[in-house]
């Protein structure tokens, strides 16, 4: 009990020798501006305050590397301000209030770069009141995160080329690539210039359905599951084609339209009976399109899948794919483009494509007097086009077939856009060849004729060789005609 008085007698002394302590060796506050994200090109400064009543010994900034070494994250120094040797206060700017000093160290970094991205430190230390050999030390750090917009934008098919269906629907996808950004970009399509409505992954065809179904959804449509569209064989819409059944038009007594109508592929039909077969008769210049036999009862789901994946410079690569049940009837020449949204950016990024079959195949032939022996070749040069689209997309899917028999290699047909011959016979004069051009939009056939003409070289060579041997002859001829009369007089003698 008689500790008691003493302990409160001399905690006013400790409290008080504590505080001159704390006076004696000063106080020091370190903090950094915040920045925002900077574009890489941009001019940036750093900025370094601290406060103090001490005397300021040195300021040093570190940059920490990202890349783990084998001791850690390596510190790059990259400016050093030393008050014991440089009196110089060119980055410093000092202002006395009370007691209290406030400094700003500045650190300029013009025209930053990838590398350039990670954390900076500030580093400040001053004398300590009590002793000149000590030194108070404290220090603040900003992370400088570098962005980078989009290098590269640029929209495909998927599974491209691919052939067009006549009987039922099928699945279409457009891919939205976009490269070089940094942090990833956010991505979504447009159809005519209208954001389109998607599906998220994860979410199930008949739930969209039926989420679609309620009141006040956007254009009011009531959409059908991908997989599972409701299609029925219908005629075809094509005005020129109603009053024709979906029959065999052999069965109306109507020949056959080259590649369009018949039969499906894989499927043999029984022969009539009373029906004649009849070879084809192919004008000079034929150009068909084909029309699909189904139409859509509803308008289908986007469906919409984001991936993106880091590049080796420290930039994402980004895949978006839209998704959804192609009909050829409407979405025919529809304008869909890919739009990206950046920090980096003052506005959209966009690619866009126009959907469009082809038709109309310009083919072009070399040498445009074919003779026998020369290689002939036989290219797609381009497509009739509409008011709205500049190319046929998706790209083709192009086969070549002569009509009535094999080609001159001996097979069936030809993939890509050229055919050659080489070396043509003279029995191929009048082959008409077929080029069918089709994508999942549409199917398109052309032909054209092959004239082959005489060889003058050949010829000429023949004649050569046919008149050499008849003077062979002759002179053998003449030889054997003196041998025999040398022989009678020498029988005669």
């Amino acid at each position: 009990m008689t500790t008691g008085p003493l302990a409160l007698c001399c905690l006013p002394l400790l409290l008080l020798s504590a505080l001159s302590l704390t006076l004696s060796e000063g106080y020091l506050t370190v903090s950094i501006d915040p920045l925002p994200h900077v574009v890489i090109g941009d001019t940036v400064t750093l900025k370094c305050n601290f406060q103090t009543d001490g005397n300021l010994r040195e300021i040093v900034w570190f940059r920490v590397s990202t890349q783990v070494t084998e001791g850690g994250n390596a510190k790059q120094k990259i400016f050093t301000y030393d008050a014991m040797y440089n009196t110089s206060y060119s980055h410093l700017e000092d202002n006395k209030k009370r007691e209290d000093l406030v400094y700003r160290s500045t650190v300029r970094l013009p025209e930053v770069q990838m590398e350039d991205d990670g954390l900076y430190e500030c580093h400040v230390g001053i004398y300590d009141r009590s002793s000149r050999d000590k030194v108070i030390l404290a220090s603040g750090s900003i992370i400088l995160t570098v962005i980078v917009p989009p290098k590269s934008i640029s929209v495909v098919a998927a599974n491209s080329p691919a052939p067009f269906s006549r009987y039922e629907a099928q699945n279409f996808s457009l891919v939205c690539i976009v490269t070089g950004a940094k942090p990833a970009p956010v991505v979504y399509f447009k159809r005519d210039g209208e954001l389109i409505d998607v599906v998220p992954p994860g979410q199930s065809s008949s739930s969209a359905g039926e989420k679609n179904k309620k009141p006040g959804k956007s254009r009011g449509r009531s959409r059908a599951g991908l997989l599972s569209s409701q299609i029925h064989v219908s005629r075809d819409l094509d005005d020129t084609k109603l009053q024709r059944s979906l029959s065999p038009p052999e069965q109306q007594g109507k020949p056959a339209r080259l590649g369009q109508d018949g039969p499906e592929p894989g499927r043999e039909q029984a022969p009539q009976p009373g029906i004649e077969e009849t070879t084809e008769v192919i004008p000079e210049t034929v150009v068909s399109r084909e029309f699909p036999r189904w139409v859509q009862s509803s308008d289908p789901l986007y469906y919409f899948q984001h991936r993106q994946k880091a590049v080796g410079d420290g930039t994402m690569e980004v895949r978006a794919m839209l998704t959804w049940s192609l009909n050829p009837q409407l979405d025919n020449e529809a304008l869909f483009s890919c739009e990206v949204n950046h920090p980096a950016l003052s506005m959209p990024m966009q690619a866009e494509v126009t959907l469009a079959a082809p038709r109309g195949p310009k083919l072009s032939m070399t040498p445009d007097r074919a003779t026998v022996g020369d290689t002939v070749r036989i290219t797609v040069q381009g497509f009739q086009l509409g008011p709205s689209a500049s190319e046929v997309f998706p790209e083709p899917m192009f086969t070549w077939t002569r009509v009535g028999g094999r080609l001159l290699d001996g097979s069936e047909t030809h993939n890509g856009r050229e055919l050659v011959l080489d070396r043509v016979p003279a029995e191929l004069n009048g082959s008409m060849f077929r080029c069918t051009a089709q994508n999942p939009l549409g199917s398109t056939d052309t032909h054209t004729r092959l004239i082959v003409f005489e060889n003058p070289r050949l010829k000429k060579g023949k004649e050569h060789f046919v008149a050499i041997d008849a003077a062979f002859r002759q002179r053998s001829l003449t030889l054997t005609s003196m041998l025999l009369l040398l022989s009678f007089t020498f029988e005669l003698t």
